[in-house]
């Protein structure tokens, strides 16, 4: 019987022992490779496909995300209405998405359909033929919607950061425009959709209650299809010489977006884990020290944020927040009051513990159903780590330092190395 009396012992989080499922590989006929992850009490299951056709790869702005966009907006049998409605007579929940690097095409639904789904999924890979009225309809929507946000301080202050860390022509600096939307064409999109998805190779990775021959049964549907690596060109960065900007977007505007940033390691570096800890501590929860500085105490902002760039290739950390036009140069100051104390008194223990805790809670989520625990692997096997890199993630958590700390903060939080920008 439940103790009803007793309360249950408070362990802090920092203690559990945290394990990280094995994920299940295996390779079908075409060499497509899938991680699997079988967990789970409910009939339900996840896919995810994985191409190399982000805007990394593209030769003219917004041709890969507007091809990611309209894969599902025709093929030579089914128009958009249709395939969307295939998918919502199912109860099954069809996305797809572009980032820098790659590029999705994901599924959730409930087993007992999967027959009825793959198939259509297959269809969209091997015949979408991106229709020119989907395409007309989508540049009038995405035109319109980039003359509404130009008007935001936040979304050029997002554009301008990249800007200066990366430079224009690098895929994580470069932004859209009203003519490159003017400039797709149909062409250019079967172009880039038969050389990256036809033909392109994929990753393929499924979570859930999975059925006994899932090998087989992705086997049936996608072990035939064309794969051909495209390797990544290397692309130089061409950071910014100035460090300072200062922007008005809109006269009467009554708010400045900051962005306050620098280059930083990827995860391969020695110092990218010890600095997640160091980057929670500054910004990456509502305890944090920017937080408690310059909403709670100063009342400047509703929030401040910082964080490490989910990146491949180069990364940046960085400060965002959003706040009165008088008292933007006063946030910035205070930014930097918060990094040099970092850098010159020692985290107290009390506190640490605090960001430990927060952390492994953070990693515990991670980990709490099939779902989450394919996208933990999905970020190991994308930005090639071992399950190690979990294991040392925790073990930094637990184990760094208060001097650790100092010395990463004296290495890195130096206000000369950080772009300013502020956008009113």
């Amino acid at each position: 019987m439940p103790d009803r009396i007793h309360a249950p012992k408070i362990v802090d989080a920092v203690q559990f022992d945290l394990k990280l499922k094995q994920v299940e590989r295996f390779t079908l006929d075409n060499g497509i490779e899938v991680y699997a992850i079988n967990a789970g009490a409910e009939e339900v299951i996840s896919f995810e496909w994985v191409y190399n056709a982000g805007n990394w790869f593209e030769e003219q702005n917004t041709v890969a995300a507007t091809t990611n966009f309209l894969l599902r907006n025709g093929t030579s049998t089914r128009n958009a209405f249709q395939i969307n409605e295939h998918f919502e007579y199912y109860g099954s929940y069809l996305n797809r998405a572009c980032y820098n690097e790659t590029a999705t095409i994901s599924l959730h639904c409930l087993n007992k359909h999967i027959h009825e789904l793959l198939p259509v999924v297959k269809e969209l890979i091997i015949d979408s033929t991106m229709p020119q009225d989907e395409l007309d309809t989508y540049k009038q929507n995405m035109k319109q919607r980039l003359k509404v946000n130009l008007k935001k301080s936040d979304f050029v202050a997002g554009r301008e950061i990249d800007v200066c860390l990366f430079g224009k022509g690098h895929p994580y600096g470069k932004f859209n425009t009203i003519e490159d939307f003017d400039n797709l064409t149909r062409e250019q999109l079967l172009s880039f959709y038969k050389k990256h998805y036809q033909q392109g190779k994929t990753i393929l990775f499924v979570a859930g209650k999975l059925p006994a021959d899932i090998a087989t049964m992705l086997n049936k549907y996608f072990g035939d299809l064309q794969q051909s690596n495209i390797a990544a060109k290397n692309i130089a960065i061409q950071p910014a010489t100035e460090k300072k900007y200062r922007i008005i977007n809109d006269e009467n505007g009554v708010q400045g977006s900051i962005r306050i940033a620098r280059d930083f390691p990827n995860r391969h570096h020695p110092d990218f884990l010890k600095a997640l800890v160091l980057n929670t501590l500054l910004g990456g929860f509502f305890g944090s020290r920017l937080m408690r500085n310059i909403r709670e105490d100063k009342g400047y902002t509703y929030g401040i944020h910082s964080f490490i760039q989910n990146h491949v290739h180069d990364t940046a950390w960085m400060i965002t927040t959003e706040a009165g036009k008088d008292v933007c140069e006063a946030t910035i100051e205070e930014v930097y009051k918060e990094m040099k104390t970092l850098c010159d008194v020692p985290v107290g223990e009390e506190e640490l513990m605090l960001v430990r805790n927060f952390m492994m809670g953070m990693i515990l989520g991670d980990l709490d159903g099939p779902f989450q625990i394919i996208g933990r692997w999905k970020n190991i096997v994308l930005n090639n780590l071992t399950e190690q890199y979990f294991y040392d993630s925790i073990n930094t958590i637990k184990n760094i330092s208060a001097e650790d700390i100092q010395q990463l903060a004296q290495k890195y939080l130096q206000p000369e190395a950080f772009y300013e920008l502020v956008v009113v």
